[in-house]
């Protein structure tokens, strides 16, 4: 019996020092780990991280987060002077009274002026509807002098700005850009007081690297001022302006042998006030020759006129592939748009009337065999009608976006029907937009 109550003392006291010798190689492997992620955290110094990653990371980064980083510490501020990072940027010029949106830190400027303005090759301007941003951008432009740019952007985020500054002081500042770059390939100056003299600049230095011009709404260039563009830079695969810059002679020009084959062509038809602008006729061998020339060539044309001012459009046969109406739009034109516009992909309506589009609809199902995309606003078209379109044009419709008023319910179908059978036509599920989506 002694010996059974001793054993048993001797069982419990080894359970609790082999309890105790657990616990104590528990608390080994914790200081172990600990000293495992001390070392770890100490091998991860984020100021001698590589230069390429940090770099990366800068440019994500806006102006003023990447000029605080920068005083992290030395290797940081060696990333922040890197050329790399100042091959592309983008100045935000903005007035706190006139806008919302945050502006570039003037000292920043400065800086980049200072330091590394003969790095900079992609470029744009932000400017918001002050006059006083848009001198700022002018101040800049005219500093670069020791820099080649690739890219210039002037972008006005509200209304144009450049157009109140003098026309000298913006072309003298343009000038400073055309004549020390010598190597642009995209420019988009759109609602700017550039001019013909500033265009012959831009070819005598760039010609032989130009592939983008944007020059919509730009008063001061003469169609001869685009066609002196267009007979030198035999590069150029995208442009974009007015149709009062539009002529044969430019066509013919970009359908020379000499001349790349465009790929973009973008025309704004634009009138302010109705029947205070003529609309010339371009003629049909003028396309012609176009086309053959560049047979991919995507033809933009945005239309923003009066009813009674589309008279010159639509008459006969044009390469157009995109076609926006902004402006109510008669069934009348509609109508030519189904006869003469065969290579059509996109059509965007905002505003018709109250008479139903349904026999034009029809007849560009049958005669824009490309129709992918198609976009109707304040218009009408019977259930009947619209379920005979998408059946006509069968899957390849990619982007249906109608406006759930533009339907009319007629004997055959309901509102509620017709989500059921244009979607088994379109091979999707489909419904109407309840807001524009263009």
């Amino acid at each position: 019996m002694i010996d059974l109550h001793l054993q048993a003392k001797r069982m419990k006291r080894g359970g609790r020092d082999s309890d105790h010798n657990s616990s104590e190689e528990g608390t080994a492997e914790k200081s172990k780990k600990l000293r495992t992620t001390n070392e770890h955290s100490q091998t991860c110094d984020w100021g001698n991280l590589l230069q390429d990653i940090i770099l990366q990371v800068f440019k994500y980064l806006p102006l003023l987060d990447r000029a605080h980083a920068s005083q992290v510490c030395r290797n940081w501020n060696q990333v922040f002077h890197m050329p790399d990072l100042w091959r592309c940027f983008e100045f935000e010029l903005n007035q706190p009274a006139t806008s919302y949106l945050k502006a570039t830190h003037p000292e920043l400027i400065k800086q980049i002026i200072k330091r590394h303005s003969n790095h900079l090759q992609y470029v744009s301007f932000k400017v918001d509807s002050s006059k006083e941003s848009a001198e700022a951008a002018c101040d800049i432009l005219s500093q670069l002098v020791n820099c080649s740019l690739k890219t210039l952007g002037l972008i006005s985020t509200a209304r144009p700005s450049f157009m109140d500054l003098p026309k000298s002081h913006f072309i003298s500042a343009l000038t400073v850009v055309f004549v020390n770059s010598k190597s642009l390939s995209s420019l988009k100056i759109d609602d700017t007081p550039v001019d013909d003299p500033s265009l012959k600049v831009l070819v005598a230095n760039n010609s032989d690297t130009l592939k983008l011009l944007k020059m919509s709404s730009c008063p001061h260039v003469s169609p001869a001022g685009i066609l002196c563009v267009a007979d030198q830079c035999h590069g150029l695969r995208e442009l974009a302006l007015n149709y009062h810059l539009l002529s044969d002679e430019l066509l013919l020009a970009l359908s020379s042998e000499k001349h790349v084959r465009l790929e973009h062509l973008r025309i704004d038809v634009v009138s302010e006030n109705p029947g205070q602008t003529h609309f010339h006729t371009i003629q049909k061998s003028s396309w012609d020759a176009f086309i053959r020339h560049s047979p991919k060539v995507n033809l933009v044309m945005y239309f923003f006129l009066y009813e009674e001012e589309f008279d010159p459009f639509f008459r006969y046969e044009i390469p157009a592939t995109h076609l926006y109406f902004g402006r109510s739009v008669s069934k009348d034109v509609l109508g030519r748009v189904g006869m003469t516009c065969p290579r059509l992909v996109e059509l965007v309506v905002c505003a018709n009337g109250l008479r139903p589009l349904d026999e034009e609809l029809i007849r560009i199902a049958e005669r824009c065999k490309n129709l992918s995309a198609i976009g109707l606003g304040e218009c009408e078209v019977s259930c009947s009608a619209f379920v005979e379109f998408v059946k006509m044009c069968g899957g390849r419709l990619s982007q249906l976006s109608i406006m759930e008023e533009v339907l009319i319910p007629d004997q055959k179908y309901s509102l509620e029907q017709i989500h059921w059978e244009v979607s088994k036509h379109l091979g999707r599920v489909w419904f109407p937009d309840m807001m524009p989506t263009w």
